[in-house]
C-alpha cells in the first residue's frame, strides 16, 4: 500500500492511470470509474492524453439508480468529461443501467463481465475509487448486506443512510485488480486516512486488499 501526498493532484493522477493503461497488448487495457466530484477534473485531463483509446475497457465501480441522463448518473458525469471526447469503442463501454430494477441491473452487469472474462474472474488493470466521510468506497457503505459478499461481482445494495438502493461492484472484483488508485481530495477525510493508516480500521475502504494487486492512495 503506497500513500502519495500530492501537490499536483490532478497531474499525478492522469500519470498514475496513464501508466496502467500503456504499453502493448494483444488484449484491451481494462479501467473502473468511479463517481463524485473528486475524478471529473481528472477525466477532463485525461482526455488530453494520448492513448490508445481503441484498446481500453472501460467499467464503472458504481452507479445510483437513476437514467444514464439524469445529473446524479456517475455515466452522465464520466461521459461529458472524458467518454466523450475520446476515441473510444463503443463496445468497450460497459454501463450500468440504473434506470432498471436494481437487482436485474447488478445481475445483468455481472454476466456482461463474465461474458468477457477469460480466467476464473473478471481482472482489471486499474480500478479508480473514492471514498466517503463515513469511510465507504464505490456503494459499500458501513453497515450494508454487500459488505459481506463473497461470491458475486456486482450487486444491488440498499443503503438505509441514504434511503435508497445503489448497483456496486463487490469485494471479490475490486481484489481481483491488478491496481487499485484511491483518489482522496478534502481535509476532511484526513480522520479517515490516518484510521486506515493506523491498520485498526474496520470501515468499508480499508477491506480493499487484493492479493496479487498493488493500491495506491492518492492524497491532495
Amino acid at each position: 500500500m503506497q500513500f502519495i501526498e500530492s501537490s499536483d493532484f490532478v497531474g499525478d493522477a492522469v500519470n498514475i492511470i496513464a501508466s496502467a493503461l500503456s504499453g502493448e497488448s494483444n488484449r484491451p487495457y481494462r479501467i473502473s470509474l468511479c463517481g463524485g466530484s473528486t475524478p471529473e477534473p481528472v477525466y477532463q485531463a485525461l482526455a488530453e492524453v494520448q492513448l490508445d483509446w481503441s484498446n481500453i475497457e472501460i467499467t464503472f465501480g458504481d452507479e445510483r439508480c437513476v437514467p444514464p441522463d439524469h445529473e446524479d448518473s456517475n455515466f452522465k458525469m464520466a461521459s461529458g468529461s472524458l467518454l466523450n471526447k475520446v476515441s473510444l469503442n463503443e463496445m468497450n463501454i460497459l454501463r450500468m443501467r440504473g434506470e432498471l430494477d436494481p437487482v436485474d441491473a447488478a445481475r445483468e452487469y455481472e454476466d456482461s463481465l463474465r461474458q468477457r472474462s477469460e480466467t476464473g474472474i473478471y481482472t482489471h488493470d486499474l480500478i479508480l475509487l473514492g471514498m466517503g466521510e463515513d469511510g465507504h468506497t464505490a456503494s459499500l457503505f458501513p453497515g450494508t448486506s454487500a459488505l459481506n459478499e463473497s461470491d458475486r461481482w456486482v450487486v444491488s445494495n440498499h443503503v438505509p443512510q441514504k434511503e435508497e438502493s445503489r448497483i456496486t461492484f463487490t469485494y471479490p472484483i475490486i481484489n481481483a485488480a491488478r491496481k487499485i488508485l484511491f483518489l482522496i481530495r478534502g481535509e476532511d477525510k484526513r480522520r479517515i486516512v490516518d484510521h486506515v493508516l493506523s491498520g485498526e480500521s474496520d470501515l468499508p475502504v480499508s477491506l480493499v486488499d487484493p492479493e496479487e494487486g498493488s493500491v495506491i492512495w492518492l492524497l491532495d
